[in-house]
C-alpha cells in the first residue's frame, strides 16, 4: 500500500487493502473457535482509581507516581509483537485496559522505538492521544447505504464508503460524516473495538542534552522530558498525569485538623460535586450531610460554606458539617 499513489483512481483500492488487513488484524487478535485458550495469557485485577502502564523502564518513574493508582508493567514491546513475538499479543492486551500509558524513551534516539511502539498498538486497535472518530454508523435492513456529509471531505465518497462497508458485508446502512474523515476512521468505527487510550512519551536522560536541544523538546505534544538518574522534572511528569487522566484531587479536612494533603479523593473531571465528594468517601455520608466547607480555587472566600451541588476544582480541600 505505501508504494501505491495515492489519487481517485486508487482510493477504492486503498480503502479494501485497508479494510481487508483491519479484519485480519482482527482475527489475530481475537482468533475464531472455541476452547479454554493455551493457558499463556495474563491479566491483573483492577484496582485504584485508574490503571497506568509504563512501557520500558517502569521502575524509574514508578517511585514518583504516589498515588492511588495501579501501576502495571508493560514488558519491552517489540517489532512483532501485535502478531503475537514475545507474547506481544498478552502484554497488548493488557495495555488495552489502562486509563493511561507511559511511554519511556531514551532521549538520544527517540524517533525509531516511539515509531515502532506506535505501530504495535496500533495494529491491536490502541489508538493513542485520539478521540473516536465522529461518525454516525447505523446498519438497517434494507434501502442500500446512505451517505451524509455535514462537511467537505477530501477522501471519502459514496463509492469509497460503499466499498469498504462491501469488505464487511454491510450492504444497507446510515453514515454521517461529521467531519473529514479518512478511510481508516470508517474502518475503526466499523470494528467497534478500538480502545482510546492518552498517552505521554517520557524522554529520559536529559542531563545528556543541550540546553537549546531541551528547549526544542518541551515542543513537542505529549512529550516529557525527565532525567530519571537525577530525578529531575518529576514534578512537571505528575502533572501531565493528573491532567491526561482527567482526575482531580480533593484533600479532607477533619474538623479542629489540618488537611490531610497524603492521601486525595480521587474524582473525574464530570462527577466534581460536593455529592460526588461525599459518595466517593461513603454512600451514607449525603444523607446526613448540612454543609461543606471549602478552601481552594472553587470558592471567593477560605473558607465559603457551599451545598451539596458546588462544583470542586482540583486541590480544593473540604470539610464536611454533619446534620
Amino acid at each position: 500500500m505505501a508504494r501505491t499513489q495515492k489519487n481517485k483512481a486508487t482510493s477504492g483500492h486503498l480503502g479494501l487493502l485497508k479494510a481487508r488487513l483491519a479484519k485480519l488484524r482482527r482475527e489475530l487478535i481475537e482468533p475464531k473457535g472455541g476452547g479454554g485458550g493455551s493457558g499463556e495469557g495474563f491479566d491483573v485485577a483492577k484496582t485504584g482509581d485508574a490503571r497506568i502502564g509504563f512501557v520500558d523502564k517502569w521502575c524509574i518513574l514508578s517511585a514518583c507516581v504516589l498515588c492511588p493508582f495501579q501501576l502495571l508493567d508493560l514488558p519491552g514491546i517489540i517489532e512483532g509483537a501485535k502478531d503475537g513475538k514475545g507474547r506481544g499479543k498478552q502484554v497488548i492486551a493488557v495495555a488495552r485496559t489502562c486509563s493511561l500509558i507511559y511511554i519511556v524513551l531514551d532521549v538520544l534516539k527517540p524517533l525509531q522505538h516511539k515509531k515502532l511502539i506506535e505501530h504495535e498498538l496500533e495494529g491491536f486497535g490502541i489508538r493513542l492521544n485520539k478521540q473516536p472518530p465522529s461518525i454516525g454508523f447505523r446498519k438497517k435492513e434494507k434501502g442500500g447505504v446512505n451517505l451524509q456529509t455535514l462537511v467537505t471531505q477530501s477522501e471519502l465518497d459514496l463509492d469509497l464508503v460503499k466499498t469498504i462497508l462491501g469488505e464487511y458485508k454491510i450492504h444497507n446502512a446510515d453514515i454521517v460524516l461529521r467531519e473529514d474523515s479518512t478511510a481508516e476512521d470508517l474502518i475503526d468505527v466499523v470494528e467497534g473495538n478500538r480502545v482510546y487510550i492518552p498517552c505521554i512519551y517520557v524522554l529520559n536522560k536529559i542531563d545528556q542534552i543541550s540546553i537549546e536541544e531541551l528547549d526544542i523538546i518541551y515542543k513537542v505534544p505529549h512529550c516529557v522530558p525527565i532525567s530519571a538518574h537525577h530525578k529531575w522534572n518529576f514534578d512537571d511528569l505528575l502533572e501531565k498525569m493528573w491532567e491526561y487522566l482527567a482526575l482531580v484531587r480533593i484533600y479532607t479536612k477533619p474538623k479542629g485538623q489540618l488537611p490531610d494533603y497524603t492521601a486525595p479523593v480521587v474524582l473525574q473531571q464530570k462527577k466534581l460535586t460536593v455529592e460526588d465528594f461525599c459518595n466517593k468517601l461513603h454512600r451514607s455520608i449525603i444523607k446526613e450531610f448540612k454543609y461543606g466547607l471549602v478552601w481552594g480555587s472553587s470558592v471567593k472566600h477560605q473558607p465559603q460554606k457551599v451545598g451539596k451541588d458546588h462544583v470542586l476544582a482540583d486541590e480544593d480541600v473540604v470539610q464536611i458539617v454533619k446534620k
